[in-house]
């Protein structure tokens, strides 16, 4: 599994990350890319699917596991691996290895949150158990060679409370993933390529 790691920590290391304006208001947050190595071309990936609440702009949507940078956080890096421990019960401090950061990415619509989330890439050498917090509904390991497919790219439609929507999306399964999820998973494809 180590040439999959060391082929994505060069290519993470060989390009330099677009860090998004920081014009006032904005909010920052940071989510986690969790590996976990399966063969030496191929690993899974841990998505989750949010739980439904009120007020939750993101609610009930596939994503990956990370959140806000809370004011105790020395880093947006340590606010992803924060994040991942709080929400699935992933320790990627004593369990994980950055292997690097994606482009800074904001909403594309004005009616979501002023928030610039950064993603970084981990690896995890095997898959622990998860323990879900009151925020994820669901998490699931999928497998990064059947995910980062043509035929997984689909222009779809999505409901989000009173509006349809139609985007690009990766689908796996009963998995649609869109929005800012959609956006880094693209920006990870290259990496992974």
């Amino acid at each position: 599994m180590e040439p999959l790691v060391a082929r994505l920590a060069g290519a993470l290391a060989a390009r330099t990350p677009r860090r998004a304006e920081r014009d006032e208001p904005f909010r920052e947050a940071a989510v986690a890319l969790v590996l976990r190595p399966v063969a030496p071309d191929d690993a899974d990936l841990l998505f989750i699917r949010r739980a439904t609440r009120a007020g939750d702009p993101w609610s009930g949507q596939i994503g990956l596991p990370g959140g806000r940078l809370d004011p105790a956080d020395t880093s947006l890096e340590d606010a992803a691996l924060r994040e991942t421990l709080e929400e699935v019960g992933l320790d990627l401090r004593a369990h994980g290895r950055v292997l690097g950061e994606l482009d800074d990415l904001r909403p594309r619509t004005p009616a979501l949150p002023p928030i610039i989330v950064r993603p970084f890439v981990v690896v995890v050498p095997d898959a622990p158990a998860l323990t879900l917090s009151d925020e994820v509904a669901e998490a699931r390991w999928v497998r990064v060679g059947e995910l980062l497919v043509p035929a997984a790219r689909v222009e779809t439609t999505v409901q989000v409370r009173d509006l349809r929507m139609r985007v690009t999306a990766y689908r796996h399964g009963d998995f649609t993933i869109w929005g800012m999820t959609e956006r880094i998973l693209a920006t990870f494809e290259e990496v992974w390529r």
